[in-house]
């Protein structure tokens, strides 16, 4: 099959996902020739149940994109984030008042977000969806790089990104090739999640519980069209799968999320159906090959315990965004290697910073073991003690650097 000029892109993304899309629209705005290859059907796609945190710091990244932001109609700012260890008083407080008046971030809906960007990227028209459709395979030369689609298309470019998830096959291919690591492993807990409706408002409160199973966070929504109060719940468990809280009824469910929700949220009733999903961490240990690069999941995925995981991949976006958009009014190779190692540089440490604190969170909490206990309420009750500390919790919270 030719290449024709309609086959020839800039950048070619590879994942439809949030991060696919975002990083679409962020390149789009530069009018870079963009492929966005996506393996679901828009169409046909189940909607996403899930929720996700966008902290004050992601939100600059996506307003560099004005049109996105006033479509999600039902974001729920954050203003006051309690955490509590077990079922003791809170330990730690953070109000938005010591952060400015700032919201720490906002709770989205998956699905609307998803929306919204492709809302957006239909306006592009240098940027083009190809969906349903999927890779076979990756063909690198001196100058380009170029895909085979499951169509039979093949694809050219000067940068291929992988935005495809933790299970990137564009990492597999890479690392195949280059013969880097991807290293990881499973935490044995499952976050099983849905949405509730309660009698009493949530005044914007995210609340996180530390349970020896792993935490329990209950994230505020918007209400809905008829006025009823209604938060995200993500319940974090651990042991075999035969013991699993998917396995309850909904009577005996909502009795178990009943035992842990604070009292002042009033009655509650579970509004969604629940999901599962298993937690793990991955990090590749290389970012880059030739004409390749990773973003978010698909270059490292962290436990969820500090609602980070796609604000850390935001911070990867930006950062590309910045170099590529750079390279582009100069007119430069957007796949030359030294543009690749520069965001490999500016994305590393932050990672690798995050992966640490979010893994000593999980082992720090998700054990029961006194002295461990002790040590953790002193340091929590230490921090909200001590207003530099306080600070730069707040800081990392709201992701903004």
């Amino acid at each position: 099959m030719g290449m024709s000029k309609e086959n020839n892109f800039d950048v070619i993304i590879v994942g439809g996902g949030l991060s696919g899309l975002s990083l679409s629209c962020l390149l789009g705005r530069h009018n870079m020739r963009v492929a966005c290859i996506d393996q679901l059907d828009p169409k046909q796609a189940p909607k996403d149940l899930r929720t996700t945190a966008i902290s004050y710091g992601s939100k600059k990244i996506l307003d560099r994109v004005p049109e996105i932001w006033p479509q999600l109609k039902t974001a729920c700012p954050i203003e006051d984030i309690q955490i509590f260890d077990g079922s003791s008083p809170m330990l730690l407080q953070f109000l938005s008042e010591e952060a400015g008046g700032q919201s720490f971030g906002w709770i989205v809906d998956n699905h609307e977000l998803k929306c919204a960007l492709m809302a957006c990227m239909k306006t592009m028209k240098a940027v083009k969806h190809f969906a349903p459709n999927s890779v076979k395979g990756y063909e690198i030369e001196a100058d380009k790089a170029s895909v085979h689609l499951e169509t039979g298309e093949i694809l050219s470019a000067q940068l291929i990104i992988g935005a495809d998830g933790r299970g990137s096959l564009t990492r597999k291919d890479m690392s195949k090739e280059q013969g880097f690591e991807t290293r990881g492993w499973d935490y044995h807990q499952r976050a099983v999640i849905c949405n509730v409706r309660h009698e009493n408002p949530h005044n914007n409160v995210a609340v996180e519980h530390f349970y020896p199973a792993g935490p329990f966070a209950v994230l505020p929504l918007a209400d809905d069209e008829n006025g009823v109060h209604r938060s995200s719940v993500v319940f974090t468990e651990h042991g075999p799968k035969r013991k699993s809280l998917m396995n309850l009824t909904d009577e005996e469910f909502e009795i178990a999320l009943a035992e842990r929700f604070p009292e002042w949220y009033g009655d509650i009733k579970m509004i969604t159906k629940r999901a599962a999903f298993p937690l793990n961490l991955i990090h590749a240990s290389e970012y880059i090959a030739p004409r390749r690069a990773l973003v978010a999941d698909a270059a490292h995925g962290i436990h969820p315990i500090a609602g980070q995981g796609l604000n850390l991949g935001f911070r990867d976006l930006g950062a590309i965004d910045e170099i590529l958009q750079q390279a582009y009014e100069q007119g430069a190779d957007l796949g030359a290697q030294d543009l690749l190692q520069r965001y490999q540089r500016a994305r590393r440490f932050d990672n690798m910073s995050m992966i640490a604190v979010t893994d000593g969170l999980v082992r720090l909490f998700s054990n029961n073991i006194p002295p461990v206990r002790i040590a953790r309420k002193i340091g929590l009750k230490a921090v909200s003690k001590f207003p530099p500390a306080k600070r730069f919790f707040m800081r990392q919270a709201m992701g903004d650097r």
